[in-house]
């Protein structure tokens, strides 16, 4: 099923407007990021003394930081993130799922993690490649986060020895993963339908099949340590929006649904494991078709 992008503004105040907001506000952030790159590298003196403290600094700067792209979103676009389901705590750790349109669907669990005061606690998957990128990689080195390269074999360690450190130190976190390992497109979701012929999998339509080793290992490797999964399911009423739309403050409305699981109620077996992950999605597949019938996941929804 193609992906339906939202469309451009085309009045020319209203661009003009977009762009003078989106710009601004896009200056103001980067201008934070570094700033507080900055604080995370002054926080390295204090690591050999305390570790906890070097943590609790470098938590509060990906709080803070994280946190005014909420603000700004809301003060200056009016976004509006409403949620259904099921209603997570606030104080458990948990690995979270979502499937992944955009760039724009980082921003949006974002909300959720500031709602629930875990901006400070997200550890993200993220592409190797990113950790040598001013800023962005950078602040994401200092939190711990899991850059992988795609390949088991290399990465294994690294992950195994990470989420060692977690369970050990006893590290609050929400581990984000994008399981499908990449934005949606019409082409990759080709491959994936393809994939799941020769596997006998569900032929998705609005979603990809996900890559189930990586979740496999973070359940067996954080399973004494994490309380829940979080599966959300992002839908976007009006079409999917890039990232440089939402800055621009296109998107005013989102939709997320949330589906809690007790971890203690996942199969022990890897095998398992990775049939469970790929039964979500066959889930998701069917919302999100019911989603864009309908546009929305449910009546009764809440602001995030």
């Amino acid at each position: 099923m193609k992906k339906e992008y939202l469309k451009n503004k085309t009045h020319i105040y209203d661009k003009l407007f977009s762009l003078l907001k989106g710009g601004g506000g896009s200056i103001f952030l980067v201008d934070t990021l570094f700033s507080l790159n900055f604080v995370q590298l002054l926080s390295l003196g204090i690591r050999p003394f305390s570790k906890p403290k070097f943590r609790k600094i470098n938590s509060w700067t990906a709080s803070k930081h994280w946190g005014l792209y909420v603000t700004l979103s809301k003060l200056l676009n009016q976004v509006e993130v409403l949620a259904s389901g099921d209603r997570i705590p606030a104080d458990e750790n948990a690995i979270v799922f979502a499937n992944h349109q955009e760039m724009t669907d980082i921003p949006v669990l974002l909300f959720l993690a500031k709602q629930k005061q875990r901006l400070g606690d997200l550890k993200w998957f993220a592409k190797y490649p990113i950790k040598y990128v001013p800023g962005v990689g950078w602040g994401l080195m200092f939190l711990d986060c899991l850059f992988v390269k795609r390949n088991w074999s290399q990465d294994k360690d690294f992950i195994n020895n990470l989420f060692s450190k977690f369970k050990k130190e006893d590290i609050p976190l929400w581990l984000i993963s994008f399981v499908e390992g990449t934005r949606i497109t019409d082409e990759k979701l080709e491959i994936s339908r393809k994939f799941a012929r020769k596997k006998g999998f569900f032929l998705p339509e609005n979603v990809m099949i996900p890559r189930t080793r990586g979740f496999a290992a973070s359940v067996k490797g954080l399973r004494e340590h994490v309380d829940a999964i979080y599966d959300i399911t992002i839908g976007y009423p009006e079409g999917v929006p890039t990232l440089l739309q939402f800055i621009r403050g296109y998107a005013k409305k989102i939709h997320i649904h949330i589906r809690r699981f007790p971890l203690a109620q996942l199969p022990e077996d890897e095998e398992q494991l990775k049939q469970w992950l790929v039964n979500r999605f066959e889930e998701k597949d069917q919302l999100l078709h019911e989603y864009k019938l309908n546009g929305f996941f449910s009546k009764n929804t809440r602001e995030v």
